[in-house]
């Protein structure tokens, strides 16, 4: 059922927790900003047409001129490891959460605007967004969600002539991102560290009662809450690490309550296979490199169950630990068999697969374009291999293995091409789209935001973007500087 702007139900729980949690703050608007590309999809999470973001209404309120009523804008307070380390207070600098929206289905979105401006969390920085980054965050979010993997996604880019000073001077933007909530690991770590226990119950309780109603007032309810979590967040680690994605910067400010893939920085698709591939030129020591997401994901876990001990004990936290590789094993092997066309679980998956792996990273060879390709005679992926006696041999086992469950070529091709990709937001693409949009044409964010979308299908304009990376457009450099 569409609804208007003026129609859009606000139902602002966050706000309305107690002082401490974060600041109400105005958003400083740009003064010639203007809508520059709007999500459809997202819209329509919000019961809003295409026309209706099409009014100046619109970005008036989005952007902060003329906030709708039932508005609240609020920037919340964090704290946070990052690289490891602890930063006692972080919090929104530069986001503010505009208000939680409530859909004819029931579902309520947090409305949360990037680049807002100063916040009293900015730590000096103006409290703006560029609009190289706000594309990448846009189209990024839009892709993941795409392939099926929780994620805040892109309501729409705000656009603006507003120089912004970066490395050099950029154009301003700002994002208007969606997400069931923005609590963070980093959110409960705040209230623990400055010892405001009450808060981290206020905290936990809020969260729960919003997100895990099955276990709002259940005996045990904190530590089934942190399983829970524990088992989304090792979901998700299985999930990037299957379709060949690097975060870049798993600070534990960065990790979802929910287990959604939040804040869009440095981060890269794989294109040839590198276990050790580092997206962020600022991550030196390889920290956040592809292979060793789901060590931090654990890692992040454990911080998170610190910040939680005054409301579960250490057992209860080793406990829901211990659930962690277990949880990601079985969902990544899942995947993988997917990947490969296989439908039963058996022992020698885990080899089949590491070995791949291994002739992969030998080639090396393309991810998405190997899987997307692959069939049962291996005949289009073989010519990918410089020396392909090696994979030879594994071919040879996976066609055993196929055959040792009777699998049916045209079934299992038809399987395969519904969870091999054929497109996925490489970094030259994401640049291409940036280049063009910063001389004014958007265009191709528009189209790549569709083709991104429905990245399984064949998109007969968009071949091109399915292709290797050109020689410029390999090892393309990207820092956190946004």
């Amino acid at each position: 059922m569409a609804t208007t702007l003026e129609q859009l139900r606000f139902d602002n729980t966050y706000a309305r927790l107690p002082a401490g949690f974060g600041a109400r703050v105005h958003p400083s608007p740009f003064p010639d900003a203007k809508l520059v590309s709007v999500n459809p999809a997202a819209l329509k999470l919000l019961d809003l047409t295409p026309e209706e973001a099409r009014r100046p209404e619109f970005v008036a309120a989005m952007g902060g001129e003329a906030p709708l009523p039932g508005m609240e804008p609020f920037a919340m307070v964090y704290a946070g490891h990052q690289f490891g380390v602890y930063v006692p207070r972080l919090g929104d600098g530069r986001a503010l959460l505009l208000g939680e929206v409530r859909n004819a289905a029931g579902e309520k979105w947090d409305l949360h605007l990037k680049g807002g401006g100063p916040t009293p969390f900015s730590r000096g920085g103006d409290g703006r967004a560029v609009l190289r980054s706000t594309i990448r965050e846009y189209l990024c979010g839009e892709a993941l969600h795409g392939l099926g993997i929780p994620t805040t996604r892109g309501l729409g880019i705000l656009g603006s002539q507003a120089p912004v000073y970066r490395e050099t001077v950029e154009t301003g933007a700002m994002l208007v991102r969606m997400a069931p909530s923005h609590v963070r690991f980093g959110t409960f770590e705040f209230f623990h560290y400055t010892e405001q226990r009450e808060h981290v119950a206020t905290l936990a309780d809020h969260v729960i009662a919003e997100h895990f109603p099955h276990l709002a007032g259940q005996e045990g309810r904190y530590a089934r809450f942190y399983t829970e979590v524990v088992e989304r967040t090792a979901r998700l680690m299985a999930q990037w690490q299957a379709v060949g994605f690097a975060h870049g910067v798993m600070n534990t400010d960065n990790m979802s309550i929910l287990g959604l893939t939040l804040d869009y920085g440095p981060f890269g698709f794989l294109d040839d296979f590198e276990p050790g591939f580092i997206c962020n030129h600022s991550d030196d020591r390889g920290r956040y490199a592809f292979d060793q997401q789901p060590r931090i994901g654990l890692w992040n876990l454990a911080c998170l169950g610190e910040a939680l001990l005054t409301l579960i004990s250490e057992d209860e936290a080793r406990a829901a630990l211990a659930t962690y590789q277990p949880a990601f094993n079985a969902h990544f092997m899942d995947r993988m068999r997917a990947k490969l066309g296989l439908r039963e679980a058996r022992d020698e998956d885990r080899e089949l697969v590491s070995d791949l792996f291994a002739r992969m990273a030998e080639a090396p060879v393309d991810y998405t374009r190997f899987f997307r390709a692959l069939d049962s005679d291996a005949r289009p992926v073989r010519d990918m291999f410089p020396a392909p006696e090696g994979f030879d041999a594994w071919a040879g086992r996976y066609r055993a293995r196929l055959a040792a469950e009777g699998s049916v070529d045209a079934e299992r091709h038809a399987r395969m091409a519904r969870v091999n990709p054929r497109y996925v937001l490489r970094n030259w693409v994401a640049q291409e789209a940036i280049s063009r949009a910063e001389a004014g044409d958007f265009s191709l964010v528009d189209r790549l935001l569709g083709v991104l979308s429905d990245p399984f299908a064949e998109h007969p304009d968009a071949e091109s973007y399915a292709a290797a990376p050109p020689a410029w457009g390999r090892h393309l450099e990207v820092s956190c500087s946004s």
